[in-house]
């Protein structure tokens, strides 16, 4: 009897994944490609007994993206650990099989992704590494040690956690370099997104929603659409049946956080496509929507749970609230395949040695050795208002006193010295509106486009 392997082939990974047909080796037993070797017989008939048979198993390939390899071991092993998280976070199994399709689509696009993040010279370091990690571990109120002794008591070893850690931000910088660049916004969008906010109640809600989406395919025809369509219903209709949303999201789902159970967290409503607002906006907690269409395909939302913003507009007629604002300066060094982060840090100490010795200044620094734009003026970043960098520049920015240097900080973009030149307080200016608006249509624009992207 032979055997045989089927698996998948991606050639053009980023362009490719989400027309891709996942092909599943799923038989039991001996994995399919496995050899079963038998000992010559004895040259003697004489020979006491004959040489037991030895079975030796051989892992399998479930799927190639350009030159590497997705093996069926890996693929079990995400099964493995995914189904843990699953049962932790009280979510129902979708079935194996679309467990097994789900998980090695997700495989794929990850590993084209760090392909493609290995190309781009992305990387991230243990020291960037250690950070995130001492960061999660806060975010769930534990030590350092009792946080890794809980990933090792949920049967993960640590070293496995910690790689995982650091492909999930190699992709957060694939993706917001490939995607986020390319978002467009005009100022007639960022008018109609003051009008709205205007005409909105003073307090907004915040709304915890699950998805399940049903894509449409990129330059779907008629007949693609209307299948698509018929399947949304059709879930829609097992959901009505008193089906769990959780266990058909991770089923049928096509959005990345299917495997969640489509849940997307709490967002303000401005923070949500205006059709999800539209679609939930009368519905109680428990409750399902209707079929909503968008770009990307159709939508069920199921509303897990409504509450009053934490911000409150300001009436017309109030006085603006006020932001503190800092006049800072930086040198940056980024981090790429010729300077290393050790790299970046040893220099920046050395400038910082000699604007300690007063031996050279902030000024002249920045113009001979930052890579940042503002270097021709002296690494002035002029006046920023809170969330205008990344936290961790914040962090030490605000950490201070006007006058004073930073040692080496590390950010997404390299590692930086800062200086505070002075602070004041401010009103919210039209100016500063406009910019906040505009970052609300960002961040709804990105996450269509990464859906999109990927």
């Amino acid at each position: 009897m032979s055997t045989h392997t089927t698996m998948h082939k991606v050639q053009n990974p980023i362009q490719g994944i989400k027309f891709a047909i996942i092909m599943l080796c799923l038989g039991v037993g001996i994995l399919p490609g496995a050899r079963a070797e038998t000992a010559a017989p004895p040259a003697k008939s004489a020979a006491p007994a004959a040489t037991k048979p030895k079975i030796q198993v051989a892992d399998t390939i479930v799927a190639v993206v350009n030159s590497e390899v997705i093996t069926r071991h890996e693929l079990n092993d995400r099964v493995t650990l995914v189904e843990q998280r699953m049962k932790q976070q009280g979510i129902a199994m979708p079935p194996a099989a679309e467990m097994q399709k789900q998980l090695l689509e997700r495989l794929i696009v990850d590993r084209a992704q760090l392909q493609l993040a290995k190309e781009l010279g992305i990387h991230v370091d243990d020291t960037m590494l250690d950070r995130a990690v001492a960061r999660i571990a806060e975010q769930n109120k534990m030590t350092l040690q009792a946080f890794r002794d809980q990933v090792e008591r949920e049967g993960t070893s640590f070293a496995k956690f910690r790689e995982e850690i650091r492909d999930e931000i190699t992709m957060q910088r694939v993706r917001e370099r490939e995607v986020d660049n390319k978002i467009q916004i005009t100022e007639s969008e960022v008018d109609n997104e003051l009008a709205a906010e205007a005409a909105a109640p003073q307090t907004q809600q915040e709304f915890n929603l699950a998805q399940i989406l049903v894509r449409i395919p990129e330059n779907a025809s008629a007949e693609q659409i209307g299948e698509r369509r018929k399947r949304a219903e059709d879930i829609l209709g097992q959901l009505g049946a008193g089906g769990d949303f959780a266990r058909l999201a991770a089923t049928y789902s096509d959005s990345i956080d299917a495997l969640k159970g489509g849940e997307l967290g709490w967002r303000s409503q401005d923070r949500l496509p205006q059709l999800f607002v539209d679609a939930v906006a009368n519905l109680k907690q428990g409750e399902v929507s209707a079929i909503v269409k968008s770009a990307n395909g159709f939508h069920i939302l199921k509303v897990l749970g409504k509450r009053g913003a934490s911000v409150v507009k300001v009436a017309a007629g109030a006085a603006a609230p006020t932001v503190q604002q800092t006049h800072a300066r930086h040198i940056l060094i980024k981090v790429n395949q010729v300077v290393t982060a050790a790299d970046a840090r040893r220099k920046l100490t050395e400038l910082k040695l000699r604007l300690d010795n007063k031996s050279a200044t902030f000024e002249e620094l920045a113009k001979l050795y930052s890579n940042d734009l503002s270097a021709s003026k002296g690494g002035d970043l002029g006046w920023i208002y809170p969330g205008d960098t990344v936290p961790e520049f914040e962090r030490a920015m605000d950490a201070l006193k006007p006058g004073e240097i930073s040692g080496p900080v590390e950010s997404p973009f390299g590692f930086h010295l800062i200086q505070v030149l002075e602070r004041k307080t401010n009103d919210v200016s039209q100016e500063r509106q406009r910019m906040a608006a505009r970052m609300a249509i960002r961040e709804r624009k990105l996450e269509e486009a990464t859906q999109d992207w990927l």
